[in-house]
């Protein structure tokens, strides 16, 4: 007997033993649908006659959208003054919006990027979403860097152009490390999500020329850049998306770890720590979890996508909050003590002021939501409780925005000199403005999904049955790879 025979028997006998089970793969689409349904179903929400509730949805955003447009206004004819910021708290709201949005938009990269090279198929669902949520949230987050400088007229300043006078911006300037980092960030993640509708935009095309629909047709058409579902497509097409899923990951990383550096690389009791770097990524991914699954567990019941969007979907995003949430609560115990065992006592107060001074009411606000609430996710019943899912996620997006602004303001107000503290209030403006953007966000949001598909047809249909080599799919043949995407199907 030869030495393979011997070996193929000693296998069998090792498997006879064993007896290992056949564990069935979760179904990223449920109820046993073919191709064709999903193509209908995606696209036939954008196909649709427009629902009611959008337009209600609408109206109130576009209204919310005003009271940004009316403080930014304001504020460039008056003067960054109506803002509320006096000494010592010379960052006020500005800040603390900026980077909870910019923390927003995290989410939509690491589903599409990191979770992409890792080869979670059960992101599919969800990634166009999150990745248009990243865009809308990087706009909203450019408004208060850009507006808080003052003179808006001259923010081109910002950037190291060749100018008649020889002025270049300070590169070590936090300001100057912002713009590279929402710049280099925003046009990525545009260019990601561009990538990934134009095998879809090339079905809608064509679904809009069969049914002599020719404005539509021509609209899609444009922005399909002359898709046409080829072989040759596809493979472009996913070597092009698999390389800007790898420029991007290191963004993840990069871009709030730049923001948090605005904090940790001055000297200021409450900013100069380490800790800063993971303990803002971890933030960031924790707070767009919470802002995804807000947006898409009322499109998932209005529109119908619980064959799409299914409980191991939600289940899995749930567990990402809940680690990224335990180690948020990590970095708020390490923090004090790291103030303790320094020993330095300006640090020291400053951390005992969050808990017990004039902010303390924020500082436990802060806590209850981001540290307390997330922990519920230990149990399975909450997890497959959308309601509940839903509202937990709520408390997520207040605790962190209270996050940045125990972190921005209870710092600023009581420095060194106690004779230069104070307490910040902020203005009408400061509300208006502030509030105003998630009107913006609401617009931009409402908007794409009423004119593009909110999910990506060809990945859905490769995770399927009948996507699958080793699936068994019902009235469907299996095809390769994603190549399933067109509107053929």
């Amino acid at each position: 007997m030869s030495f393979a025979a011997t070996d193929a028997a000693s296998r069998e006998q090792l498997l006879a033993k064993v007896k290992p089970v056949d564990v069935p793969r979760k179904e990223l689409v449920t109820g046993d649908k073919d191709f064709h349904w999903v193509t209908e179903k995606i696209c036939g929400i954008p196909e649709s006659k427009t629902p009611r509730w959008w337009w209600v949805c609408f109206c109130v955003a576009g209204c919310m959208a005003t009271f940004t447009l009316f403080g930014l206004v304001w504020l460039v004819s008056t003067g960054v003054g109506v803002w509320g910021l006096a000494n010592p708290i010379n960052w006020g709201w500005a800040i603390v919006n900026f980077v909870f949005w910019i923390g927003i938009g995290h989410a939509g990269t690491l589903i599409s990027a990191i979770l992409c090279l890792l080869r979670q198929k059960w992101r599919v669902s969800i990634n166009r979403a999150a990745e248009a949520m990243t865009i809308f949230a990087v706009v909203c987050a450019g408004i208060f860097p850009l507006f808080h400088v003052g003179r808006v007229w001259f923010a081109w300043w910002l950037f190291p152009l060749p100018n008649a006078n020889w002025i270049w911006p300070q590169f070590r300037s936090p300001l100057e490390w912002d713009v590279f980092a929402v710049s280099t960030y925003g046009t990525v993640s545009v260019l990601f999500w561009y990538m990934g509708l134009i095998p879809d935009l090339g079905t809608m095309r064509d679904r809009a020329f069969k049914a002599g629909k020719l404005i539509k047709a021509w609209a899609y058409g444009a922005f399909a850049m002359g898709w046409r579902q080829s072989n040759r497509h596809w493979s472009n097409y996913e070597m092009a998306y698999l390389l800007l899923a790898g420029l991007s990951t290191p963004l993840v990383l990069s871009v709030h770890t730049i923001v948090s550096f605005d904090f940790a690389a001055s000297q200021l009791p409450g900013w100069h720590t380490t800790i800063f770097p993971p303990y803002f990524v971890a933030g960031a991914i924790f707070s767009g979890f919470g802002m995804v699954l807000t947006l898409m567990l009322p499109l998932r019941a209005l529109f119908g996508l619980h064959n799409l969007i299914t409980q191991y979907h939600i289940d899995c995003m749930c567990k990402i909050i809940l680690a990224t949430g335990s180690m948020v609560g990590y970095a708020y115990m390490m923090e004090f003590f790291i103030a303790w065992y320094g020993a330095n006592p300006y640090e020291g107060f400053a951390f005992i002021n969050r808990a017990l001074g004039q902010y303390a009411w924020s500082y436990y606000i802060m806590v209850g939501c981001n540290v307390i609430t997330p922990h519920l996710f230990w149990f399975k019943k909450v997890r497959e409780n959308t309601a509940l899912v839903w509202i937990i996620c709520g408390f997520v997006n207040v605790g962190m925005w209270f996050e940045r602004f125990v972190i921005t303001v209870t710092s600023l107000a009581n420095d060194f000199l106690p004779s230069s503290w104070g307490y910040y209030s902020p203005t009408i403006i400061d509300i208006f403005t502030f509030f105003g953007t998630f009107g913006l966000f609401s617009v931009l949001f409402l908007l794409f999904i009423r004119f593009l598909p909110m999910m990506p047809m060809g990945e859905i249909k490769a995770v399927m049955k009948a996507g699958d080599a080793h699936g068994h799919g019902t009235g469907t043949q299996a095809v390769p790879h994603s190549t399933t995407g067109g509107g053929h199907h």
